[in-house]
């Protein structure tokens, strides 16, 4: 029986479309990017978020587009059997943003995830179903569990100086009590409001606790942040070295994450003593390091990295490895202006979420290399890039994807693409 105000799928469906804050009950279908799965109304596509495939729910519509809206179960009236008690109490519709999937059992996050890297390989990238069965699209797990893995966390903080979390596609602060997902280290700081604390005039509080044992707080104000404990250095330790760089700075926030996205990448590379290899948005060079060991004295590496911080975090911690160039450039300008150049073995290409784009696609496959280990961070631009790599005679030959980001939507992808045959 429908609850009274609930609207139900009809036929034919009403003259006027969903409304904001409108109920309506759902059978909902397949997952989708962004943490959603999707359902069908009156003609209608939706978005739902707190669901799960097959459930039948009671949805509150919070956005209508031209062309779909987005919505949250609210209650559920038919459960999946993967769906499980989220462990922390803002996971719910109206509260923290942060996590997608705290309702979802672990291994149905994998597979969840799974289906969403192979959606976008079919719709975005242009690869058969065939193919994707020779890939064996799968998303393994990292050590650690679920909760307390996230190593680096940014609060925001509210008009009355209270550190929280933001809702969904909102700028809305959630005051907490504590991350569940947070690192331990960082779930004992003096930061949240049960601990008394307030932080006048800043926008954002970031804490930070190193896999080397440093943790740190810092806030932001107009757009600079300002230490206020612990060290403004950290060190992390990763690929078998220890590595030094201001807290600040780009570092996965999984701590098992680089020493996994490292043996991945060479594994899959396979670089071999005295070749000419390439790590392209190197950061502070973790895959440099990696390509270092394996090319050996013979051997050259040439990190391309644009940001000022990554940089100078390179070359201070690569400082040991003469064979290791690191080069201030953004890749497009890099290999535009010829800053680098072929002949190159291997290329490790580890973009921003936006992705690599057709014009480095492009330029990288004009170079010439054995073979590229794409790390990717979104499976869309992910899926893109692979689509012009295709257009060029390359294929994705391996790929594997890793949940460094347990409990919400996001999943990284290390794929090997290789040239056409007698290249």
């Amino acid at each position: 029986m429908t609850e009274p105000g609930v609207r139900r799928a009809e036929t034919p469906p009403p003259e006027r479309g969903l409304a904001e804050a409108e109920l309506v009950e759902l059978t909902v279908d397949a997952v989708a990017p962004g943490g959603h799965c999707v359902a069908r109304v009156d003609g209608q596509v939706v978005f739902v978020r707190h669901a799960l495939p097959g459930e039948r729910v009671i949805a509150e519509v919070t956005e209508v587009h031209r062309g779909f809206v987005r919505a949250d179960a609210v209650t559920v009236l038919e459960a999946s059997p993967d769906r499980v008690e989220p462990p922390c109490p803002y996971a719910k519709p109206g509260a923290c943003g942060g996590c997608d999937l705290q309702h979802v059992a672990a291994d149905a996050q994998l597979a969840w995830k799974a289906a969403v890297v192979r959606e976008q390989l079919v719709r975005l990238g242009g690869l058969p179903d065939a193919e994707l069965d020779r890939l064996g699209v799968r998303v393994e797990a990292l050590p650690g569990g679920l909760l307390g893995w996230r190593s680096r966390v940014r609060y925001a903080v509210d008009a009355a100086d209270r550190a929280g979390l933001l809702k969904h596609r909102s700028h809305e602060v959630v005051p907490i009590d504590r991350c569940r997902i947070a690192h331990p280290a960082i779930q004992q700081l003096p930061v949240l409001t049960p601990t008394g604390a307030r932080w006048p005039a800043a926008e954002a509080v970031e804490t930070v606790a190193s896999t080397g044992g440093d943790v740190t707080v810092a806030e932001v104000r107009d757009g600079v942040a300002t230490p206020v404990s612990g060290p403004t250095v950290v060190r992390e330790v990763a690929a078998g070295r220890d590595w030094a760089l201001p807290a600040s700075a780009f570092w996965q926030v999984h701590p098992a994450a680089a020493d996994t996205l490292s043996a991945a990448v060479l594994e899959l590379l396979d670089p071999r003593p005295g070749e000419v290899a390439w790590d392209l948005y190197g950061g502070a060079g973790l895959f440099a390091a990696g390509l270092a060991a394996r090319v050996g004295a013979t051997g050259r590496v040439t990190l391309v990295e644009a940001a000022a911080q990554g940089v100078a975090a390179a070359r201070e911690n690569l400082a040991d490895l003469p064979r290791v160039e690191v080069v201030s450039a953004r890749v497009e300008t890099a290999l535009a202006r010829r800053r680098i150049t072929g002949p190159v073995d291997v290329v490790v290409l580890d973009p921003p979420r936006s992705g690599a784009g057709a014009p480095v696609v492009r330029a990288l496959a004009a170079a010439g290399p054995r073979a590229v280990a794409y790390v990717a961070c979104d499976p869309a631009a992910f899926a893109r890039d692979v689509r012009t790599f295709a257009e060029l005679g390359w294929r994705l030959e391996a790929l594997r994807g890793f949940d460094l980001f347990p409990m919400t939507q996001h999943v990284e992808l290390v794929g090997l693409l290789l040239p056409p045959a007698g290249r």
